[in-house]
């Protein structure tokens, strides 16, 4: 119940549309119930040739308007009936679309709102949360999981609310009649057994169909990750012929997926046939019973028909908010997964009263640096003094915390002991906009997006003039290849740069660091993707860029930065060296180790 009340949280900035439409529905049940009502007249005074009896304790409006309909000549009353039924149904008509329209607006209003909540989240959480998770997850979360809420939003809300008026409006006519009509309490007991029979049926089932759900929400998540790996990974899964393997897996988790879903589906729809039995069990004994006593003159015929409708008009709000019960069972599953998303604090936030970074004009130091994952350090006691337009190469060994280190920087993750200051400022201390403004990345694979070579180009950049992002691209060496392809800048390049090669890909990285012209600059073995040719050119690029900036290149190849300010030397998560090529070469076993590996 904590969470169902949490959720309504939602519906607060629609409450108006939301109100509108359960006053929409208190008009169709009201009609709906005055439709039962015509029963009256129609059998008594019309079918029965006799007038409609005026029960004591009647209230006055009640029975000068029953006076008036005995008087009436029965062509005469069955043609206003005639008429009057058109408008009911007509009116009644009117303000169920409008209630089906209003709830559906609220469910698809809501069920925007959560979507975008859930999507400012994820993008909000630090590095590590997605080194933990599947991309197809939490894609899963935001698609299928919302989507499934959507339909417990449209379908459950409307039934919660629109089949409990009904079922207030048809009971408050039932204990009327009752009253009124001098019904036996014996054929109203009959009926009242219907409610407990129904409920303990529904609350078991319920319970399954929770856990059910929750499994299967679980295995959607499974099975959007397998999907998303296979379509990333297409061209290693061609090169390996690993179709039929990736097939089974996919049918695998496909199958218990479609298993899942059956017992929960089956468990679902076998409470209304139930519901919808065990009430016209109910309705025949009720009918049996009261039908005797109509026949013994003791029940009014009329009376007895409506009441009899009232009860069988029960039959379908039961069978709704059976169902229902059991939608809001799987959606409780879903709620409880957005809120582990939204109660989720990313581990790197931006402190309270963050102040804006000034460009550097000092330094960059890390200082007594160390960092770990999970339990185990990946760097420990680094520290650094950068000087603005110093070019710092990493390198050591793969593993070694290169990378890592560099992520710190912008904040990818925050030290776990020891602080990095830029100009003095500990950077935690900084909004992540102004600190990550004032840098640029290059990594060794490229992160492009499905759109526009302008528009990737100008990622950084947004609202840059057309005419800085010919420059960039010229300055990258990627200008030329951009205009021979069919629209030019405005051609899309495909998922992730599908549609161009591995240099061109790094080029327009390049030319996207190039447009932004940050003072910092972050270089992972950016030339690495590049055949000879472009690589001389870019790295041409490259050194006009990195002219009166301060630069990080991790390094692999260690030809590149040989002419670099200073190269640091990391051995499992630890500096073990800093100077120049040469001195290293003299100084460092591991570096001569690793420079005579690679030009032996």
């Amino acid at each position: 119940m904590k969470t169902y009340l949490r959720f309504l949280k939602f519906l607060k900035p629609h409450l108006l549309i939301f109100i509108a439409a359960i006053f929409c529905m208190v008009i169709s049940s009201i009609l709906s119930g005055m439709s039962l009502g015509i029963i009256v007249p129609i059998t008594d005074n019309i079918l029965g040739n006799k007038s409609i009896h005026i029960p004591q304790g009647l209230p006055g409006f009640l029975k000068g308007f029953v006076t008036y309909v005995n008087s009436l000549p029965k062509w005469e009353l069955l043609n206003k009936i005639a008429i009057l039924i058109i408008i009911i149904f007509l009116i009644k008509s009117i303000f169920l679309f409008l209630q089906s329209y209003l709830i559906n607006d609220v469910s698809q209003s809501v069920t925007r709102d959560v979507r975008d909540r859930l999507y400012e989240k994820f993008i909000s959480f630090s590095l590590d949360f997605y080194t933990k998770s599947h991309t197809g997850k939490i894609v899963s979360r935001i698609i299928y999981d919302i989507g499934m809420l959507q339909g417990a939003l449209t379908e459950a809300m409307t039934d919660l609310i629109f089949q409990s008026i009904q079922l207030v409006v048809y009971l408050v006519i039932a204990l009327y009649i009752k009253m009124h009509y001098s019904i036996p309490w014996g054929v109203v007991f009959i009926s009242l057994v219907l409610w407990p029979i129904i409920a303990y049926f529904v609350i078991r089932i319920g319970r399954r169909v929770k856990t059910l759900g929750k499994a299967a929400q679980e295995k959607m998540g499974e099975l959007s990750t397998t999907i998303h790996e296979s379509i990333s990974g297409i061209r290693i899964l061609k090169a390996f012929s690993m179709e039929e393997r990736e097939l089974d897996k996919f049918r695998r988790e496909n199958r218990m997926l479609y298993r899942m879903l059956m017992k929960s589906i089956k468990r679902t729809e076998v409470v209304g046939p139930l519901t919808e039995f065990i009430g016209i069990a109910c309705a025949v004994t009720v009918l049996w019973f009261g039908g005797r006593e109509v026949v013994k003159g003791e029940i009014d015929a009329g009376a007895f028909m409506a009441f009899l409708g009232a009860l069988l008009s029960l039959l379908k709000p039961l069978k709704k908010l059976s169902r229902t019960h059991l939608i809001n069972q799987q959606a409780h599953s879903v709620m409880v997964r957005v809120f582990e998303i939204l109660d989720k604090e990313p581990t790197v936030k931006e402190k309270e009263g963050a102040v804006t970074l000034p460009t550097i004009n000092r330094s960059i130091s890390f200082n007594n640096v160390r960092f770990k994952y999970d339990a185990e350090y990946i760097l420990e006691d680094i520290n650094l003094e950068i000087k603005p337009g110093d070019v710092i190469a990493l390198v050591g060994p793969t593993g070694t915390g290169k990378t890592t280190l560099l992520n710190l920087l912008p904040r990818f993750y925050d030290t776990t002991h020891g602080n990095i200051k830029i100009d003095g400022i500990d950077i935690r201390d900084v909004t992540l906009k102004s600190l990550r403004d004032q840098i640029g990345i290059v990594t060794q694979e490229p992160i492009l997006f499905h759109d526009s070579v302008f528009a990737n180009v100008s990622y950084g950049k947004p609202n840059a003039p057309f005419d800085e992002v010919i420059e960039s691209c010229k300055a990258a060496y990627c200008h030329d290849f951009i205009m021979k392809m069919e629209k030019g800048y405005d051609t899309y390049i495909g998922d992730r740069g599908v549609r161009l090669s591995g240099g061109e890909r790094q080029r327009l990285a390049i030319a996207r660091a190039i447009l932004k012209n940050p003072p910092i600059l972050i270089l992972d073995e950016a030339t690495s993707q590049l055949d000879s040719e472009s690589e001389r050119l870019v790295q041409d690029a490259i050194d006009k860029l990195m002219h009166g900036r301060t630069v990080f290149v991790i390094a692999h190849r260690l030809s590149t930065i040989r002419n670099v300010s200073k190269i640091v030397v990391l051995d499992k998560g630890k500096i073990c060296g800093i100077g120049t090529h040469e001195s290293l070469l003299e100084n460092n076993e591991l570096y001569r180790r690793l420079y005579e590996k690679q030009f032996r």
